[in-house]
């Protein structure tokens, strides 16, 4: 064997070495990244919002996936743009908007009056007080299907688009992710009080309330659980009524499902979505106005978004996300 041959073999076995060492997945630095990134969300979670089971429920999951296998490391980086909402989300409880801004309670009601108001039973009413009025059980039940897509369905969707298509996939992630911060910043700039707050508390401006089911609670007695009771009892923002980002999740869902040509999904996609607007407004959960403004926000991060990828950075930052859950 010539000296340039065991050159070649020495170089191909530092080659090897190095693979089966990037492979590992219990290294130092992946410990060390596991650890920070874990032990910093439950500190300033404790310091923020105090102690809750959930946040352990989350750190073990993210740290199964880390460490079980190549595959779900890949997907659960992916899926911290999902995560990192909610932990965004979920620290909003300790930066009330209505500590920032006066929440609008009457005159949002009035302006959903002026707007979208008509004749019932010899008065003038706004769309949820018609429906209070007039509920069915049918309609409670396809109220509460319907809103319960509102998290689920995208997550699903998100899912499929990460094995399908990477580069939509945080396409859509960093979309959902943009037309959310639009949507929190919204409500520290106007705080709003939802409809069921005025019908049960009129327009006196009480901090201390907590989040309420509304007519979601309907649906509660028709399962015999309750669902919505669980959810909101957790509520991050009971002045957080305008935009609806109920109303902008699906649709952000319908333009990618249309941009990665879903087919006759996409048919579910705006059957959903019409039903969660409606839904919004049947249990009182929204006036029309705020189901407006969530669409606007989609349509504007929507926008937004795919001007920036068309940008130098931001198709080298697309490119880089796709690489970093591929290799």
């Amino acid at each position: 064997m010539t000296s340039c041959d065991t050159e070649k073999e020495t170089e191909v076995l530092k080659k090897a070495k190095a693979r089966q060492h990037g492979d590992s997945l219990i290294d130092a630095p992946s410990i060390k990244t596991a650890f920070v990134l874990t032990a910093s969300y439950l500190i300033v979670s404790a310091i923020l919002i105090g102690f809750k089971t959930e946040q352990i429920i989350l750190t073990v999951l993210f740290n199964a996936c880390y460490f079980a296998s190549r595959a779900t490391r890949r997907f659960i980086l992916g899926f911290s743009v999902f995560i990192v909402y909610w932990i965004v989300f979920d620290y909003m409880k300790a930066f009330p908007n209505y500590k920032f801004n006066t929440v609008h309670i009457q005159d949002l009601y009035q302006a959903e009056k002026s707007l979208f108001s008509f004749t019932s039973q010899g008065k003038m009413v706004t769309p949820n007080e018609f429906f209070a009025q007039n509920t069915l059980p049918f309609f409670d039940l396809l109220s509460g299907i319907f809103y319960l897509c509102w998290i689920p369905l995208p997550l699903a969707f998100a899912g499929v688009l990460f094995f399908k298509n990477r580069s939509l996939f945080f396409q859509f992630a960093l979309t959902f992710f943009l037309v959310n911060i639009i949507g929190f910043i919204g409500y520290y700039l106007y705080p709003a009080a939802p409809p069921w707050y005025v019908a049960q508390h009129g327009f006196d401006f009480i901090p201390s309330t907590p989040g309420n089911t509304a007519g979601l609670e309907r649906f509660d007695a028709l399962v015999g659980a309750g669902v919505f009771k669980s959810i909101y009892a957790k509520s991050s923002n009971v002045f957080g009524a305008m935009p609806s980002l109920h109303a902008s999740y699906i649709l952000i869902v319908l333009f990618y499902g249309l941009k990665g040509k879903f087919g006759a999904w996409n048919i579910l996609f705006a059957l959903v979505m019409i039903g969660i607007w409606l839904a919004a407004v049947y249990s009182s959960h929204h006036y029309v106005l705020d189901v407006l403004a969530g669409v606007g926000c989609a349509i504007v991060g929507i926008a937004l978004f795919q001007w920036w990828i068309k940008t130098k950075t931001g198709r080298a930052v697309l490119q880089k996300l796709v690489q970093m859950t591929t290799v």
